[in-house]
């Protein structure tokens, strides 16, 4: 395994993070007993950087994580998130003081430990001053209770204003963007990652791989199906990664997988290293998800394999800052 630095944060994280969207109770989701050798799997594998969220199966998936973290806490760099609805209260979201100081104590609860690593925020409030969700987040900072914290996908302008304040205030700055990039979507490459280049800020980004559709396991003219795809409201994934344009790409990338002897899956998570990320955080239900995302750190594509990945690429709308 490879590390980087969290931005301009001291502490280094591995190439791959462990995503755990996946744990938890619904029907395309695992519970402990399976969750349990992927995380092992990972830490044997040199992966020490898990991300969760309290939203995640209703808590369940840091209950899942926290099981295991209890045993290998100075081994892991946990990240968690706080922002999305907990609840039917007037104050069961947002990023205001009250709702952040009170999801935290549950978060650390159900994680089994005294801190988190990396707390970011889950999108941007429009309602909730950012002044004030920074100066909770700096006063956890300040209480060892979080040792860093973190942005998730927002816009350029939003994130700018944030590190701003941050400065301003003379508080904690967010080290992390958890933005949504992948070769099927690369919006973020217009603004939200140069920014991250100039501010130091590391790009974590979610769904690397499309949410699977990047694996090649979806072919072009055949109708999707599999557990996730049946979750999904109103199709919203085969809306998402089902445009001519977007089996361009997969179908370059397993031209270049077979080339080199590695997966398609593979080849996504490469760019993606390639591009500049910090470390993609990938989702696994399977020993083998984990183990194929590993390996991604070693494979090495040219400049003309990279041309031939971007080349196909079209214009989308912005998606997944809500």
């Amino acid at each position: 395994m490879q590390y980087s630095r969290l931005g301009s944060a001291g502490v280094k994280v591995s190439k791959i993070c462990l995503g755990t969207m996946s744990f938890g109770t619904s029907e395309w989701m695992i519970e402990s007993d399976k969750a349990t050798p992927i995380m092992k799997r990972a830490l044997d594998l040199g992966i020490n950087f898990f991300d969760t969220a309290n939203v995640y199966s209703n808590g369940r998936s840091e209950e899942i994580v926290g099981e295991f973290l209890k045993d290998h806490r100075d081994e892991i760099i946990i990240a968690t998130k706080v922002r999305q609805n907990v609840g039917e209260g007037p104050n069961d979201s947002s990023l205001s003081r009250l709702h952040i100081m009170r999801e935290v104590e549950k978060s650390l609860k159900r994680l089994k430990t005294d801190h988190i690593d990396l707390y970011q925020i889950h999108r941007w409030d429009y309602e909730t001053p950012i002044q004030e969700t920074l100066l909770a987040l700096d006063s956890l900072v300040n209480s060892g209770k979080v040792r860093y914290i973190g942005g998730s996908s927002m816009y350029a302008w939003q994130f700018a204003k944030a590190l701003f304040t941050s400065d301003l205030l003379g508080i904690s700055r967010f080290v992390s963007m958890q933005n949504h990039y992948n070769l099927c979507y690369r919006e973020e490459e217009r603004e939200m990652n140069p920014l991250c280049k100039d501010q130091s800020v590391a790009i974590i980004p979610w769904s690397p791989l499309a949410r699977g559709f990047l694996s090649g396991k979806y072919k072009r003219g055949e109708s999707p199906s599999s557990s996730r795809v049946r979750s999904e409201p109103e199709n919203v994934f085969r809306s998402r990664f089902f445009k001519p344009e977007d089996f361009d790409i997969v179908e370059k990338a397993e031209e270049i997988a077979k080339e080199k002897g590695v997966t398609t899956a593979q080849v996504g998570l490469a760019w993606l290293l390639h591009k500049g990320v910090t470390a993609p955080i990938v989702g696994a239900t399977k020993l083998e998800h984990i183990e194929e995302a590993a390996l991604a750190v070693e494979v090495k594509l040219s400049q003309d394999d990279m041309k031939k990945l971007e080349e196909p690429y079209k214009i989308h709308p912005i998606m997944g800052h809500s």
